[in-house]
């Protein structure tokens, strides 16, 4: 083990600055991931954790319900696949402990400090290093900066009227409270979007009465997921080559669905009205089932999976309301139309800080450009989503515009893990230190990806989404299939960067 990596384990303060070839930030899929490809190419690098565990948001979310709604088979890392997954698209727990898992496997834990909250990374020009700074003092010198911290990390809770006066109990999905009992309670479920519709079924036969607060419905497909059963199991266990055809032929059915959000959005048609079925075969009630029809376009926002959230919304228990929320009192809620509700515990599932999920850590690049000024200014981008013109050395993984609305982004991720490792070879064959993208073709990139994503259904499908800014742009997900953006990353093109240094 290297120096590097012993210093990195020890829980000591440091008065000296930790130096390293590459400082990754973040343990999930993306952090992990280009840790194993760093540690096959003889890099040395440090992982910095800001909790006490690996796993990111699957570490996070322990909500009640929790669950991918991406096959298993294909949300895993195509060099350490899994044959033995419980249910086709598993829950929480299992994926949680896959990661921890491929942790162990691969010795990355030796590489992790636990704890260490990124605050601001400087780039030193004479050095041709990057300062790091975090939150507890620690400061870390690496020639290559790669986030792999991603946009689902940061909880989103609107701010709300009497909040503080509320006498109940309060907190979001990603930071489920399991110290409180909600059952026979009066639980306040604000929020239908991807968590909501898991968590509503799960905890909807506990309580003593559900209000679930509706702005927009979602679009929910029907989906059972019961258990694998265990001769398919073994199937994929036992007989070469089964698991890989699964993969593939769940690969490329979801592709399928990204051809209709991509490139022709009336194929959706069908969508919709698989949709609606799932309300009516469930909502007996003409006027709920109004309700939950939404106006927009199928795709237009993240398509949602389930078979027991429209049967939770119908049980008797539970109430949609659709009114807007006008504040909170200390025993309740009050609606725009008067009413007051009590409540005993309310349960934010309104997502996560996305499009501004950058401005939490303050990276400064040559002659103090700060990228977060500059990315306010002129929106979020960068080449290939992974790369940023005029910052040297930095690399994000799932990027701006690199996630997806359609297929697995494990498979995204595993491309720019590539395109980085390949960056980092560049910089060695060419004898130098730095590299950065030319602002050209990153401009280029960036402007017919937008034309592309101005004609998908995210842009044209009649809704709102967290996928935009607040300039109506997509700044979240790549505007057409993933094999596309295998191939424009599959190889390095050096004449689209600049080196430097030395």
């Amino acid at each position: 083990m290297t120096d590097t990596a012993e210093r990195s384990g020890d829980a000591a303060a440091h008065a000296e600055p930790v130096r390293t070839r590459a400082l990754i930030i973040g343990t999930g899929f993306s952090g992990l991931g280009m840790a194993i490809a760093l540690q096959r190419q003889g890099v040395d690098f440090v992982i910095l954790e800001k909790a006490d565990d690996i796993g990111g948001t699957w570490r996070d979310n322990t909500y009640p319900g929790c669950a991918c709604d991406i096959p298993s088979h294909m949300y895993s890392f195509s060099f350490e696949p899994k044959a033995d997954w419980q249910h086709m698209w598993s829950l929480q727990p299992e994926i949680f402990d896959y990661l921890r898992g491929v942790a162990d496997k691969y010795g990355l834990r030796r590489y992790v400090r636990f704890g260490a909250r990124v605050e601001h990374a400087r780039w030193d020009e004479g050095e041709s290093m990057w300062h790091v700074h975090t939150a507890d003092g620690d400061e870390y010198l690496a020639q290559f900066l790669i986030s792999g911290a991603g946009a689902l990390h940061v909880p989103l809770t609107p701010e709300f009227e009497g909040l503080e006066d509320f006498g109940g109990v309060a907190f979001h999905s990603a930071r489920w409270n399991h110290d409180v009992d909600i059952t026979r309670k009066r639980v306040a479920v604000i929020g239908t979007g991807a968590s909501a519709i898991q968590l509503v079924p799960a905890i909807v036969d506990e309580v003593a009465e559900l209000q679930v607060y509706q702005r927009t419905p979602p679009w929910v497909m029907p989906r059972p997921n019961n258990a694998l059963p265990q001769w398919l199991r073994r199937v994929f266990t036992d007989v070469p080559g089964t698991r890989a055809l699964a993969r593939l032929a769940i690969y490329w059915a979801h592709e399928v669905v990204g051809f209709g959000m991509t490139k022709q959005p009336g194929l959706l048609r069908v969508g919709r009205l698989l949709g609606q079925w799932n309300i009516r075969r469930s909502v007996k009630d003409r006027a709920l089932r109004r309700a939950l029809t939404p106006s927009y376009r199928t795709g237009c926002k993240r398509i949602l999976n389930s078979d027991i959230y429209y049967p939770a919304i119908a049980n008797p228990r539970t109430e949609v309301i659709t009114d807007r929320i006008v504040r909170f009192t200390a025993d309740g809620i009050v609606t725009e139309d008067g009413r007051e509700r009590p409540v005993d515990v309310v349960v934010f599932a309104t997502g996560f800080h996305v499009t501004d999920s950058y401005t939490y850590v303050r990276i400064t690049g040559p002659d103090g450009e700060e990228l977060v000024d500059r990315w306010t200014r002129e929106g979020v981008q960068a080449h290939r989503g992974i790369a940023v013109a005029g910052m040297p050395n930095l690399f994000f993984l799932l990027g701006p515009n690199t996630g997806l609305g359609h297929n697995s982004v494990v498979f995204m991720i595993e491309s720019q893990i590539r395109y980085v490792a390949q960056a980092i070879a560049a910089v060695d064959d060419a004898g130098v230190t730095a590299i950065s993208p030319r602002r050209s073709a990153q401009d280029d990139f960036n402007r017919d990806l937008h034309a592309d994503l101005d004609r998908a259904v995210w842009s044209t499908g009649g809704c709102r989404s967290y996928y935009m800014d607040e300039h109506g742009r997509n700044r979240i997900l790549w505007g057409g299939m993933t094999w596309q953006y295998w191939l424009a990353t599959r190889r390095l093109r050096r004449s689209e960067f600049t080196f430097s240094g030395r």
